[in-house]
C-alpha cells in the first residue's frame, strides 16, 4: 500500500472547503490524508475542526513553519491577491505547494514562483482541475483521432446571467471574471492550441455589465497560433441565453459539442458521399429552373455522457500528478510555464482593455 502524505490547506472558504476539503475528504482521494487547516476566520477553523477530525487548525499559513518535517504538500487556496505572496512564503519556507488559480496577477510573478521552487527543490502545481475533466481530455482525444478532420474553429463559453457582488468582482482583489473564470476556458483554449509559442491574443474585449465591482463580468477573447484553429472564448454574466455547451469544436469533417456532463458528435467519412466536382454555371433542377445546390449527406452521430467531471476525476488528476511528483520526481502534466502562459494571456487581455480602478 502507497504510502499517505499529510496535506494542510490554507483557506477555508469555497474553494478550500468545498473543492480541495471536499475532495480530501472523498473516496476518490487514495494518496493524501489532511493535517491541518489554515484561516483567519475564527468561524470557518471551528468548521475545520469539526470537518477534519484530527487535524490541526491555524489562523495564518506562517504557523505551519515549525510543522515543515511534518507537512508532505501545502494547497493555497487563499484569496486571489494572496496566492502569490503565500505561496512564495511557502515555497522560500521548503513547502511543496499546490496552488489554486489564477497562479498570479502577472506572468513575471508565476515564473519568479517556478524559479524559487526549482532552487529549493519543491514541487510546486497549479489546480487546473479542467486540464483532466472528461470532457475536455475527449475532446483532444477526438482532435488527434482525425474523425472531425482538421479542426477550423473552437468555441468556449462559459455563460450566464446573474449578478455579483462579493471579492471576486474587485481588481484590486485580482479578481473579475477574466481571472476568476477565465483561467478554465483560458488554459483550454491554449491546450488546443498545443500552448504553442506562437499563440496570441488576436481580440479581447472586457465589460461590466451586471457586476457590482469594477472587475470584468463579459470577456470576449480571440486565440490564435500558427496552424492551428481559431479560438473563441466568451464569458458572460450577461447572457440570458446561452448555448447549451461548454465547447464546440468545427472540423473539416464534422463537429463536436459538449459540456462536463455530455456530448454530441456529427461527422462525414471521406468516401461515404459521392464526389462533388464544381459546376461552374448555375444548377438547375429538372425543369431547366436554377436550384441551390442540395444533397443528403451520408452522416455518422454519436451522444453519450461523460463519467465524472473537473470536481472528481479532475482533482483527482492534479492530486495524483502531485503525489508522484513529491514521491516518485515524476514531472506534473500541467506544468507551472503552462499556468503561466494562462496568466500571460489574462494580463495581455487586461492591458488591451484597462477598466477603471474603483476601489482601492
Amino acid at each position: 500500500m502507497e504510502k499517505k502524505l499529510k496535506v494542510a490547506i490554507v483557506g477555508q472558504g469555497r474553494s478550500g472547503k468545498n473543492i480541495h476539503g471536499k475532495f480530501l475528504l472523498s473516496a476518490l482521494n487514495t494518496h493524501f490524508e489532511i493535517f491541518g487547516a489554515v484561516d483567519r476566520d475564527e468561524v470557518l477553523r471551528k468548521k475545520a475542526a469539526e470537518i477534519y477530525p484530527g487535524a490541526l487548525v491555524f489562523s495564518d499559513h506562517r504557523e505551519l513553519f515549525p510543522y515543515r518535517d511534518s507537512i508532505d504538500l501545502v494547497v493555497n487556496a487563499t484569496y486571489s491577491d494572496e496566492h502569490y505572496p503565500v505561496t512564495r512564503d511557502l515555497l522560500e519556507h521548503g513547502f511543496n505547494v499546490l496552488s489554486e488559480k489564477p497562479f498570479a496577477r502577472t506572468y513575471m510573478e508565476c515564473m519568479t514562483l517556478d524559479g524559487i521552487a526549482r532552487r529549493n527543490g519543491c514541487v510546486l502545481g497549479v489546480f487546473h482541475n479542467t486540464q483532466k475533466a472528461p470532457f475536455y481530455t475527449d475532446a483532444l482525444g477526438r482532435i488527434a483521432s482525425g474523425v472531425l478532420g482538421d479542426p477550423l474553429q473552437v468555441s468556449i463559453v462559459y455563460s450566464g446571467f446573474a449578478r455579483r457582488w462579493d471579492w471576486q468582482t474587485l481588481q484590486k482583489k485580482v479578481a473579475g471574471s477574466t481571472y476568476n473564470t477565465g483561467p478554465h476556458p483560458i488554459a483550454m483554449g491554449l491546450g488546443f492550441l498545443g500552448f504553442d509559442d506562437s499563440i496570441r491574443v488576436a481580440y479581447s474585449r472586457l465589460g461590466t455589465a451586471l457586476t457590482s465591482g469594477d472587475g470584468d463580468d463579459y470577456s470576449k477573447i480571440i486565440l490564435e497560433a500558427a496552424g492551428g484553429p481559431v479560438v473563441d472564448i466568451e464569458i458572460s454574466s450577461a447572457d440570458a441565453f446561452p448555448p447549451g455547451y461548454t465547447l464546440k469544436i468545427q472540423g473539416t469533417r464534422g463537429t463536436l459539442v459538449s459540456s462536463p456532463k455530455r456530448y454530441s458528435l456529427k461527422y462525414i467519412v471521406d468516401g461515404e458521399n459521392p464526389p462533388r466536382p464544381v459546376v461552374e454555371k448555375s444548377l438547375r433542377d429538372e425543369n431547366g429552373m436554377p436550384v441551390y445546390c442540395s444533397e443528403k449527406l451520408a452522416v455518422h452521430e454519436e451522444q453519450g455522457e461523460y463519467a465524472g467531471d473537473a470536481m472528481d476525476v479532475g482533482a483527482a488528476g492534479i492530486y495524483s500528478d502531485m503525489y508522484y511528483a513529491i514521491t516518485e520526481g515524476r514531472p506534473v502534466s500541467v506544468t507551472c510555464a503552462m499556468a503561466a502562459k494562462v496568466v500571460e494571456v489574462i494580463e495581455t487581455v487586461h492591458a488591451q482593455n484597462p477598466l477603471a480602478v474603483r476601489f482601492f
